[in-house]
């Protein structure tokens, strides 16, 4: 088991380099990336997520690292809130469940949008495993007090129509990387110099979903825990429906064979590497979406697919038009950036499942590309 890349030197946080080592020690030297990428961004008031850091924000000079849709423009969840209204009427539920709340401040805008089309009596409920983002998450809600409700983990039985931004490009990912033909898992080690981590591949039976063609070597990602998560959602969701909306691919994409470099992706500071090795607990890590894999998962568990289309397209079919026509210069040239195809127009993109017989949503009427997937 040898390192495969020039070991790199980190500024990490001395609590949450001492908690890694422990782990990688406790598990004889190596542990895979998905358990690094976990703790990285997870561990208890010191991985990214867990920790004080801005996160959220417009530009570098407010501490932030990124922006969400959410924080470019309100007209994001008054949109998303027409296709939420319609899924509550048709599930006959009262309550929305989002996952990885971020700022808050989608939530203020699907509550604000909800209300003004009638359904002030709608609950909502955020399942967050940040403590310091759900400190954020009550101060933007704090108009809303009484109607929103905060949990740790996902409840054993739950009613109601679920939303998630940019929730499963966060969940940890196992690196797959064939060389000279051979399979491997990637995964992490100490640096022999003892100042940070570096890479080491294990001989694995393991294997991505679809045959990558040709013999050049090739890097990419698996995603067990976001296929864990969408089956468990699957078995705790009563009644109701879903909705989730992140950067990826169907498998035919994602599993191209000249997309041989993976996606692995960090942000600090609104720029982006491929280190996630590197200043590890400051920054962000994640991995693009096998929207396939997603779609299979929710199948299996017993969902129905409502459709699969571009965040583009899903907006548009959502009105979001009528909403920029009404806005200022500003304010639209704010959400073109959610609907132009060079910005996140087309990177992201959408998955709706429903408990039971499916309808036609809203969000996918037109340019629905479910038989891609």
């Amino acid at each position: 088991m040898a390192p495969v890349t020039t070991p790199t030197t980190n500024s990490l946080p001395i609590a949450l380099d001492h908690l890694i080592t422990r782990s990688v020690e406790r598990a004889g030297g190596w542990i895979g990336f998905d358990r690094f990428m976990a703790l990285a961004l997870y561990a208890p008031g010191l991985g990214y997520y867990a920790n004080t850091s801005a996160k959220f924000g417009h530009m570098p000079s407010s501490g932030s690292d990124f922006v969400t849709a959410p924080e470019l423009t309100p007209m994001f969840g008054h949109t998303l809130a027409v296709q939420v209204l319609e899924a509550l009427e048709k599930t006959g539920t009262d309550t929305v469940w989002e996952f990885g709340a971020g700022s808050g401040a989608l939530a203020v805008q699907l509550l604000h949008a909800l209300g003004e089309m009638g359904r002030s009596d709608v609950r909502y409920r955020i399942v967050d495993l940040s403590g310091t983002l759900r400190e954020r998450q009550q101060q933007a809600l704090a108009g809303h007090a009484g109607r929103v409700e905060w949990l740790g983990e996902l409840p054993e039985a739950m009613q109601g129509v679920v939303v998630g931004n940019e929730v499963l490009d966060a969940m940890p990912v196992q690196l797959l990387a064939r060389v000279k033909g051979a399979w491997f898992e990637r995964g992490v080690v100490r640096n022999p110099a003892g100042d940070g981590w570096t890479w080491a591949d294990r001989s694995t039976e393991l294997r991505p979903p679809v045959e990558v063609t040709g013999g050049h070597d090739y890097l990419t990602e698996v995603h067990p825990q976001a296929q864990a998560f969408i089956a468990t959602l699957a078995d705790r969701l009563e009644k109701g429906a879903a909705f989730l909306i992140d950067y990826g691919f169907p498998e035919s994409e994602y599993y191209h064979p000249q997309r041989h470099m993976g996606t692995v992706m960090c942000h600090r500071g609104h720029q982006a590497d491929g280190d996630p090795l590197s200043e590890v607990g400051y920054k962000d890590i994640t991995a693009h979406v096998d929207f396939t894999g997603i779609a299979v998962a929710g199948q299996e568990a017993g969902l129905s697919v409502l459709g699969y289309t571009s965040q583009a397209r899903f907006l548009l079919n959502c009105g979001m038009l009528g909403l920029m026509e009404r806005g200022t210069v500003g304010q639209r040239g704010m959400a073109a950036r959610l609907i132009h195809e060079h910005e996140m127009g087309e990177l992201f993109k959408v998955v709706g499942f429903a408990v039971g017989e499916p309808w036609d949503a809203v969000g996918f009427a037109e340019g629905d590309r479910s038989h891609t997937l």
